[in-house]
């Protein structure tokens, strides 16, 4: 009797960032929870861009391990080379990674809705509400709790990132870089790729490109260039439509699709970019009282624009402020789902591994720097909000407290506090 050979392990197949689909739950369970864990991430995710990817980070990535922290790497790096709202695109691209398209709108859905709304009720309401002083109390101790979160996910990063040397000294870099410089975060971004591909050389490490799965390539480019063609497409269509003096409703959403294209750094460069298009439409007490307005609500602070659309079509407000925020948010996420399946296949090449290096580490320097400022310098006004960050940070680090556990501390810090 002979015994029979053991059957050699199949392998897993790689995780790819075109949206997993060989999941065991069923689509309709996938995409509920996309929107359960986006809309709870929604209520609470105060402190901008930096602050999300860090409950981000830590919800998707440590807590659930819907992708790796690789992988989630890679589409943070990706999402910081596209103009829009960088945070909601890695929202959407992680939704795509649970149940494909539907899963990045729900996912886009669910993380805008709560502060969609807030916009939209506090266009008539902000003034009432700071003359309160329980209001800017509760948002100051979510503050503090942001400043908990992007420190934790900025030591977790860089622990998985930044272990060499050369990846730490590009890190300090980065962040010096932004203190210090009025540079765009896309171009230090790109000076990071061409280091980490440089250091190829250094390290004299072997270039042997490894075998590439081809058979799907000629689908991914197409879908590649029918993205970029709609985006442009739409782009040159919406200048037809935004020359009026006065706001229309095709006038509006063509405006903040321009906007939304051009936008490289972040929701502060909306104010100026809104300014120039509305100059004669809204004034300049508007615009601050909506900018001011998107600091004090969770979520993208891109939403900025829901105020303003609310603001620009009076006799329809709701259509304003959908029209204005669907076109913000939809140049970004049309180039994202173009490039997003290539992205993936370029980067098993040796040459953009070690460029992706570079920019992983300069995204660790991103973070950083935005944790120092402005979510550190604009949180801590006092001896006792660095005590509470403190401890905090050493209760979330050591699991004794997770971020919902913190939540409430947070608030109840926030209303006691002198």
């Amino acid at each position: 009797m002979t015994t029979p050979k053991p059957q050699p392990k199949p392998q897993p197949k790689p995780e790819t960032l075109a949206g997993a689909t060989d999941h065991a739950e069923p689509l309709p369970v996938r995409l509920w929870g996309v929107f359960r864990q986006f809309f709870w991430l929604g209520c609470i995710s105060f402190g901008g861009p930096a602050a999300h990817l860090g409950y981000f980070q830590r919800v998707f990535v440590q807590r659930l391990q819907w992708l790796s922290a690789e992988h989630y790497a890679q589409l943070v790096a990706l999402a910081q080379l596209l103009p829009g709202p960088a945070s909601s695109q890695v929202g959407f691209a992680i939704g795509m990674q649970r149940g494909g398209l539907a899963g990045g709108i729900s996912a886009f859905i669910a993380f805008t809705l709560p502060s969609f709304l807030l916009m939209l009720a506090l266009a008539n309401s902000i003034t009432t509400l700071l003359t309160y002083p329980w209001f800017p109390a509760l948002i100051h101790g979510l503050k503090l709790l942001a400043v908990i979160v992007v420190a934790d996910a900025t030591l977790s990063m860089a622990k998985t990132f930044c272990s060499a040397a050369f990846s730490r000294v590009l890190m300090l870099l980065t962040a010096v870089a932004l203190w210090l410089t009025p540079l765009p975060v896309w171009l230090l971004l790109i000076l990071a790729a061409v280091l980490g591909r440089l250091s190829q050389h250094w390290q004299n490490s072997p270039a042997a490109e490894p075998a590439v799965e081809q058979s799907q390539y000629p689908a991914k480019r197409l879908a590649l260039i029918i993205g970029l063609i709609l985006w442009a497409g739409l782009y040159l269509l919406s200048h037809l439509f935004s020359q009026n003096d006065t706001a229309d409703a095709m006038g509006i959403f063509a405006a903040f699709y321009q906007t939304g294209s051009l936008v490289f750094g972040g929701g502060h460069v909306v104010l100026p970019l809104v300014q120039q298009q509305f100059a004669g439409q809204l004034t300049a007490e508007t615009l601050l009282t909506g900018y001011g307005a998107a600091q004090l609500v969770p979520g993208p602070m891109f939403t900025f624009v829901t105020f303003l659309g609310a603001e620009l079509l009076p006799e329809a407000r709701m259509s304003g402020a959908l029209l204005a925020t669907l076109g913000v948010f939809l140049p970004g996420f049309i180039l994202l789902v173009a490039l997003q399946p290539l992205w993936s296949q370029w980067l098993v090449k040796p040459g953009l591994k070690h460029a992706l290096m570079g920019v992983n580490a300069a995204v660790v320097g991103l973070l950083l720097a935005t944790l120092v400022t402005p979510v550190a310098s604009s949180s801590l006004l006092s001896g006792a909000d660095a005590v509470f960050v403190i401890a905090g940070f050493i209760a979330l680090r050591r699991k004794a407290l997770n971020v919902i556990g913190l939540i409430p501390l947070a608030l109840g810090f926030g209303l006691l506090a002198p």
